[in-house]
């Protein structure tokens, strides 16, 4: 039942109707009409009527009063982050994996809760081990009662534990195979139904600096993304497949190089997940003659994609790009905000060497500006003199010394052009050049997730001391990738695209505050805000009561 306004001239009457199922259809019924609005609201009658029934309402009558500061507030605990990702949890098959390796072993505490905390800690706030500890206090998560700090670190531990020699069989050079390995492959055949097969492969690494030594092996220095040399780090390689969803993560000593690294990889994941055709789709920084001669070897076979590196490779930048021929339309220019972004390719091959040559008319349009407003800028500072230009790296590849001053270097300006708006892919595969480049744009999908949940990857601080915990503490940033992926596929599914700060935010905001009245306790709920509603819909999750009274400890 409910109240209904009904307007009859210039008057507006209350009526209480209700709601019947007749004859296949729904028909509503007046049950009464309790006279003009103007009139129950001026005389409050309205007012009376509602006080009245809610006596036979204790939610009401509860919320009225915790509303009006009657009620003993015990305690508040955000509810909505584990109600979505426990049940994500459970589905994806991360608490029924870790809860198999785990049996024989003998902690004395609950390591697959622990485990679940951390995680669920790096898809909100994120941080050390020790601010997801003190985060627990906060939120609403069931058996965590008694887990302290170094229950925390002692999961890490198992997660990065060395596997015994003979589960070694696929261990990389940079890295032994450890309990996270287990869990990626029982993980991967979990969900085998949901891949055809493991044709595409998306690989992409980022570094990750310590504040601290950087465990036994793990850290070294090397070529920082961070531009924190002054610092150890560590590497870390995320394995997507052909939709984004994570395949595994790596994780290898600081002064490893990525281009050392791509084809170990392959080989391991053929041995690890027992695939066989498989096409890489790789960025730039991975190529290099040595490795394509590995990729092409009898023994191998296996087909590419991979990005070239336009300026640094003699050949690409003499011959590719120099080459002629006529461009095919792949998208046409934008006509609205949503369109693709405009792609056109053309195939160059040297020597049998295929390379598609790709041009985003748009972004060459933008390249062609930023560059002029560099000159400009350039050319007006050098009329204030040139000594400072030296160190700036947007102006230093514009200049030359000429009698010992520096002047615009012009053939540098119109040898730039070239590459407006380009980029070129090195390929064995038949596939069209038109799907070539589709897929090669498929990786910067993998890269947007990859640099979206760069905050969850980099979990820092890091202040482990052992190889074992460290590699379990970012591997539980793998776990919150799997969690936040899923996620957002059921959204996108849904026909929902929502912003994931806003996402966080709200599922946080979704509270279970306890009072206590008249020597009772009860839960109330707060209400649900923005994405809250369309996030338990994607997940699958009903929304708990408003009101639940609970027994008082």
């Amino acid at each position: 039942m409910f109240f209904r306004q009904k307007k009859s001239g210039n008057r507006r009457y209350l009526q209480i109707v209700e709601n019947r199922w007749e004859d296949g259809r729904s028909k509503q019924r007046v049950i009464a009409t309790l006279g003009r609005l103007d009139q129950l609201q001026q005389s409050r009658q309205l007012e009376g009527l509602l006080r009245s029934g809610a006596r036979f309402c204790e939610s009401v009558l509860l919320l009225a009063a915790h509303q009006r500061g009657e009620t003993t507030e015990m305690r508040t605990r955000s509810i909505g982050p584990a109600m979505i990702f426990e049940r994500l949890w459970q589905q994806t098959g991360c608490q029924q994996v870790i809860d198999r390796l785990l049996e024989g072993r003998k902690f004395e505490f609950p390591v697959e809760r622990a485990v679940f905390l951390t995680v669920l800690h790096r898809l909100f706030p994120s941080g050390s081990d020790r601010a997801a500890e003190k985060w627990k206090a906060t939120i609403d998560v069931g058996g965590m009662e008694g887990l302290q700090l170094h229950h925390l670190y002692r999961a890490m531990a198992w997660l990065g534990e060395v596997l015994a020699d003979d589960q070694q069989f696929a261990a990389t050079p940079f890295a032994p195979r450890c309990t996270k390995d287990l869990i990626e492959e029982d993980l991967f055949a979990f969900r085998r139904d949901l891949f055809t097969s493991l044709d595409l492969v998306f690989f992409d690494t980022t570094s990750i600096y310590f504040e601290g030594e950087g465990g036994e092996t793990l850290g070294h220095h090397g070529h920082s993304k961070d531009h924190r040399p002054d610092l150890k780090q560590m590497v870390v390689a995320a394995v997507l497949d052909g939709e984004g969803r994570p395949v595994c993560c790596e994780l290898w000593p600081g002064n490893t190089t990525d281009v050392t690294t791509l084809v170990p990889i392959v080989d391991r994941l053929r041995r690890r997940f027992s695939i066989g055709r498989i096409c890489i789709v790789a960025d730039r920084g991975m190529i290099s003659a040595k490795t394509i001669d590995e990729l092409e070897s009898p023994q191998r076979r296996w087909q590419y994609i991979l990005g070239a590196r336009m300026r640094k490779q003699k050949e690409v930048s003499a011959e590719v790009l120099s080459r002629g021929g006529r461009y095919q339309t792949v998208h046409p220019p934008r006509r609205r905000q949503k369109d693709p972004s405009p792609l056109k390719v053309k195939e160059v091959v040297v020597e049998g060497r295929r390379y598609v040559v790709c041009l985003n008319d748009e972004q060459a349009r933008k390249d062609a500006h930023d560059r002029q407003s560099i000159v400009a800028s350039l050319r007006d500072q050098l009329k204030q003199g040139d000594k400072s230009l030296v160190g700036n790296r947007g102006y230093r590849k514009y200049l030359k010394p000429i009698a010992g001053r520096l002047a615009v270097d012009e053939a540098k300006i119109k040898a730039e052009a070239r590459y407006d708006g380009k980029w070129v892919l090195r390929t064995n595969t038949d596939l069209p050049a038109a799907d070539v480049a589709l897929k090669y744009k498929q990786l910067w999908m993998v890269e947007h997730v990859f640099r979206s949940t760069k905050s969850i990857l980099e979990t820092r601080p890091i202040w482990h001391k052992c190889d074992a915990t460290i590699r379990g503490h970012v591997f539980c940033s793998f776990l919150a990738l799997v969690l936040r992926k899923e996620l957002e596929d059921r959204l996108e599914s849904a026909g929902h695209k929502l912003e994931w700060a806003d996402v966080t935010r709200d599922l946080m905001n979704l509270q279970y505050v306890e009072v206590e009245q008249e020597g009772k306790r009860f839960l109330l709920r707060s209400e649900a805000q923005g994405t809250c509603g369309r996030v338990f819909a994607a997940a699958g999750v009903a929304l708990p009561p408003t009101v639940q009274q609970i027994e008082a400890p």
